[in-house]
């Protein structure tokens, strides 16, 4: 999806250098994640079931524009 690609590039432009290795292990099992999961999670219908991943994801949604 479109638009979960400008989600994500927009935390790897902005985020990713310098993140912590731990953080970086965060979002590239963030990645492992099925399209349509990923959405609802950004979405906010549906929350992930891991604390880390969900921590990342409300980080990346709080991003600005």
């Amino acid at each position: 999806m479109r638009e979960l690609d400008q989600l994500l590039e927009r935390w790897l432009d902005r985020q990713w250098r310098q993140s912590p290795t731990a953080q970086r292990e965060v979002f590239l099992r963030l990645l492992d994640s099925e399209d349509d999961r990923l959405w609802r999670w950004f979405l906010g219908h549906e929350a992930p079931g891991d604390v880390e991943i969900a921590a990342l994801v409300d980080q990346i949604r709080t991003l600005p524009h």
